[in-house]
């Protein structure tokens, strides 16, 4: 079709029909794409001043673009540029690299968090890799003494698998101790059917938290094999795994019990209902038969059913006494005696120690339940497990150390009182019956006489220095400072005493 007879039915003039002929035939469909202008939100700005509008929505505090606006066109008239208008400069702050504002604006931590390239890493089978952490659930139970409190879990998670391997319950803050017995519960062979998750991983990947860099933890690894791994300080990229677990929990198990209230929602704790050991087993049936039964979002796979497809034999300790030194903080010295072994102002006795009588050991013991402690007799080169010791005062009970403690420091807040009460009744009737020492003495002179003297026997004031009339001392007889011929005084008063 000729030129212009196109340019008639298309309304299109015939020289910019040429012109895109031109272009076609040279760069093909391409060619007749609408280029972006070059000074596209800046029209007639010099780069310097563009600079200098980006310099300044990148200074913290962010300004407002109104008083950027401002300063740009201030410096615009003075230095004879051409003066912006709002949306121009609107147009360079929104188009200013977003990386380079949260660098600017919000820190190196939070750019790392959002743009840093991040390696993942990802474990190849069953039990190389276990991570752990800790969170304040979002609900609320009752503790011992009847009041509102929050626990504390500790999950340890399978890399390979996302199976739950162990957890524990506490109402303290995250500790060595709760570490090592979430550890101990995770390595240990489990109770429950269809629960199978278990062994000793090759590496424990931690953050740096002072309950993981525990030398108490630190010693448990090296005796188990374990190699620790711990994230960057301040880069916790390879612990979103278990952070998210963490956060299924408060939302598919805690949401659906009493008592859950979570961040950001007024105080609940009047509605606490659940004590600690009905929650323990709200969760522990949660892992079992919901958590790791159902498929994961990204493995497509049952975490229970992901572990054991690898068909391994895990790695254990060598017994249940080896795996319960990961149960106490640090190891207590202690003497046997003839009545057993004191701790805790507690007594604890077996018939095993009556061969160990005098000998140093090393107790070990479980905080949520001493009515029972271990004893290993120490030698140089390792501790030698004796016998499990008990105390017959709390024989069928379970008591912890919290409990003790606490009754202890009742004890003590009370016998302090009871001192407090009687010091203050002493003091005050001391002040109130005292009456003032007399004021007029001779200069101390040293009188002597025998309390043998006839005359005491008639005179009871004559001997202490008292008249029958006054309760002070009173100068005694001119005859008395004389000892009698043949006698030798034994007791020796002053005049002011």
């Amino acid at each position: 079709m000729p030129l212009a007879t196109l340019a008639t039915r298309c309304g299109v003039p015939e020289r910019t029909l040429r012109r895109w002929r031109a272009v076609y035939q040279a760069d093909g469909l391409a060619g007749l794409a609408r280029a972006r202008r070059s000074d596209r939100g800046r029209r007639k700005i010099p780069d310097e001043l563009v600079v200098f509008i980006e310099g300044l929505a990148l200074r913290p505090p962010k300004p407002s673009v109104a008083a950027i606006h401002r300063q740009a066109a201030s410096v615009a008239a003075a230095s004879g540029w051409p003066v912006p208008g709002y949306t121009t400069v609107y147009e360079v702050i929104r188009n200013v690299d977003p990386a380079l504002v949260t660098l600017a604006l919000e820190g190196t931590k939070r750019y790392r968090e959002v743009y840093d390239l991040v390696h993942r890493r990802e474990a190849s089978k069953p039990n190389q890799i276990w991570q752990a952490d800790h969170t304040e659930l979002d609900i609320w139970v009752i503790d011992a003494s009847a009041k509102p409190a929050r626990p504390w879990l500790t999950l340890i998670e399978d890399d390979h698998s996302r199976a739950i391997a162990g957890y524990a319950l506490n109402l303290d803050a995250p500790s060595a101790l709760t570490t090592a017995l979430a550890f101990r519960h995770a390595i240990w062979r489990k109770s429950e059917p269809g629960w199978h998750v278990c062994g000793i991983p090759e590496v424990f990947h931690l953050d740096h938290g002072s309950d993981f860099t525990s030398a108490h933890l630190e010693q448990v690894m090296a005796d188990l094999k374990v190699r620790p791994v711990f994230t960057k300080k301040g880069q916790p990229h390879g612990h979103g795994k278990i952070e998210r677990v963490l956060e299924t929990f408060n939302q598919m198990c805690l949401a659906h019990l009493p008592g859950y209230a979570p961040i950001g929602t007024p105080d609940r704790a009047g509605q606490a209902t659940l004590t600690l050991p009905e929650l323990d087993a709200a969760i522990g049936r949660f892992i079992r038969e919901v958590y790791n039964q159902r498929p994961h979002s990204e493995t497509r796979t049952p975490p229970q059913t992901r572990w054991e497809e690898g068909a391994f034999i895990p790695r254990m300790p060598d017994s249940l006494e080896q795996l319960d030194l990961l149960l106490s903080t640090v190891a207590k010295p202690r003497k046997v005696h003839t009545d057993g072994i004191h701790f805790l102002a507690l007594r604890f006795i077996d018939p095993v120690l009556a061969d160990y009588v005098r000998e140093d050991v090393t107790i070990r013991y479980d905080p949520r339940d001493i009515t029972e402690i271990r004893v290993y007799l120490r030698t140089l080169d390792e501790e030698k497990f004796l016998c499990r010791a008990i105390c017959p005062d709390l024989a069928g009970e379970t008591v912890s150390l919290k409990e003790i403690t606490a009754a202890r420091n009742a004890r003590r807040k009370h016998l302090r009182g009871q001192l407090t009460t009687r010091t203050a009744v002493v003091d005050a009737l001391l002040a109130a019956h005292s009456e003032p020492l007399p004021v007029a003495y001779p200069a101390p002179t040293l009188r002597s006489w025998t309390t043998t003297d006839e005359s005491t026997a008639t005179d009871p004031g004559r001997t202490t220095g008292l008249s029958p009339e006054s309760s002070f001392p009173q100068a005694p007889d001119q005859d008395a400072t004389t000892p009698t011929p043949g006698n030798t005084p034994r007791l020796k008063r002053y005049w002011n005493e």
